[in-house]
């Protein structure tokens, strides 16, 4: 069993305060193999108090130095992303190629893009051209509250504590209780950078606690949470009183429209294939699938076909494969939505409930397609975080349109069509954050973020580190030579 029951708090690892032991489970086996603790009041302080000591001079760096340090960190990232993706593999169930390739090399991808970022940001500029001594700065807003997930926690541990550093602000990072792990070995790599002691600092904790305190207390002045729409709310009501800046990367149910000029099979194919990676553990997966009615019947059989032949099996095993899901929660929450999805009328045409066959232990799920599903049923409105793809008909594009847009979410959407002026039409329709083209890939720094109950703000490059900038306007100094 492993103890890993210390935090990294100014500079060092120290035992907790206040907090109490609670286990880390392997999903594909679910067993304990590791320990941490749960911070409390105690320890949650004492992580803020660094942070403020430190905020001064690491706000006042220049942006080069701020650069210069984000590139020792990413070069030490490289160097353990193997030891990083085994740890994700392990805590998450994410299977080991991907978890290595995915979810820890997102990590060194986002470093990338932020010291990218500052080579080309100005901090400090004038209001407009021919205006003497009316300047605009951008500054680092504080100390920064850190709450990440546990279904890509490297992608959102660096997308925040990244964004954060380049800024010039200092943190208190609260990763998820269910995989922490990973963020034990990024304290690590960021120890080993030699970053000045209180500029990062990594509590564990569950939300109830350290993440309410993080939340809440007036040391805070920015949160920044990725997680479920109805612990961002709760967030956002206890940032309320205090008044600090407060991004959330939320939910989704993300409408994948394939029209019938595009090319159906590997439309959907790949778009199943996206539903189901990461186990479906994701918050921008093409979960509901509108299908135009004359393409519909033969869309139907590929996607079943896709989910028939997708491998469910161990995450220590080589290969294209899907894993568990992360925890025993997640694994009842799912088959509780696979059954209703059957209950309220869908077409079940491929998985169904249960673990799929040879598979008798750890919280493995069946890849899950529905047919003629309806837009007011379960499983086209909440999101399943499962591998559970929902499908429907619709016959013209003003319906499509109209379908995809009928959520409380708006995180991304995404077009298949061979029609390009189809593709434009249709994606400024769209009331999403993101949309995609026929699979295309969004390039390295781009806003990660949505609409409605998706969330506030974005993350990623330029952008993700203007969430942790405040803006001053300075008159009158008049350069005097």
């Amino acid at each position: 069993m492993l103890d890993k029951t210390e935090f990294y708090i100014n500079g060092s690892w120290v035992p907790s305060i206040d907090g109490r032991k609670f286990p880390v489970f392997n999903p594909a086996t679910e067993d304990a193999f590791a320990t941490i603790m749960l911070g409390g009041e105690k320890d949650a302080q004492a992580a803020i108090e660094a942070a403020k000591n430190a905020f001064l001079d690491w706000s006042q760096t220049s942006p080069q130095d701020r650069a210069a340090y984000l590139q020792k960190l990413l070069d030490v990232y490289i160097s353990r992303n193997d030891e990083m993706g085994s740890v994700i593999s392990t805590e998450m169930g994410a299977p080991i190629d991907m978890a290595v390739r995915d979810q820890a090399g997102s990590g060194s991808s986002h470093l990338k893009a932020f010291i990218r970022a500052l080579g080309s940001m100005e901090f400090q500029r004038a209001l407009r051209p021919g205006i003497e001594g009316q300047d605009i700065v951008y500054e680092a807003a504080g100390v920064a509250g850190l709450i990440t997930p546990w279904n890509w926690p490297m992608n959102q541990v660096v997308l925040k504590v990244g964004a954060a550093l380049a800024a010039g602000c200092t943190m208190v990072l609260k990763p998820s209780e269910i995989a922490p792990l990973s963020s034990v070995v990024f304290a690590e790599m960021v120890h080993e950078a030699g970053f000045p002691p209180g500029v990062f600092n990594m509590v564990n904790g569950d939300g109830i606690g350290v993440g309410s305190i993080l939340s809440s207390h007036p040391g805070i002045d920015v949160v920044s949470f990725t997680g479920s729409t109805r612990a961002g709310i709760l967030i956002s009501k206890a940032a309320a009183d205090t008044v600090k800046t407060v991004s959330l990367e939320l939910g989704g149910k993300s409408p994948n429209l394939v029209f019938d000029d595009c090319d159906l099979e590997k439309a959907v194919r790949s778009g199943a294939a996206f539903c189901f990676n990461n186990t479906g553990q994701s918050c921008n997966a093409a979960t509901r699938m509108l299908v135009q009615r004359s393409i519909y019947n033969e869309a139907v059989e590929i996607a079943a076909a896709k989910a028939a032949s997708t491998k469910v099996d161990l995450p220590s095993n080589e290969g294209k494969h899907i894993g568990p899901l992360v925890s025993e929660a997640q694994f009842e929450k799912v088959q509780r939505l696979i059954q209703t999805g059957i209950d309220e009328g869908a077409r079940l045409v491929a998985g169904g409930v249960g673990r799929p066959e040879g598979l008798n232990r750890g919280w493995f799920v069946r890849p899950t397609v529905f047919a003629d599903a309806k837009p007011d049923m379960t499983i086209m409105r909440e999101e399943i975080f499962g591998p559970v793809l929902a499908m429907m008909p619709f016959d013209s594009e003003d319906e499509a349109i109209s379908i995809a847009n009928d959520t409380q979410y708006g995180l991304a959407a995404y077009i298949q069509t061979g029609n390009m002026e189809r593709a434009r039409r249709v994606a400024g329709q769209l009331r999403s954050g993101m949309v995609q083209v026929n699979g295309a890939p969004r390039a390295s720094g781009s806003p990660f973020g949505g609409y409605k109950q998706s969330g506030v703000g974005r993350e990623g490059g330029f952008w993700g580190i203007e969430e942790f900038l405040e803006i001053k306007t300075i008159s009158g100094i008049v350069d005097s030579r």
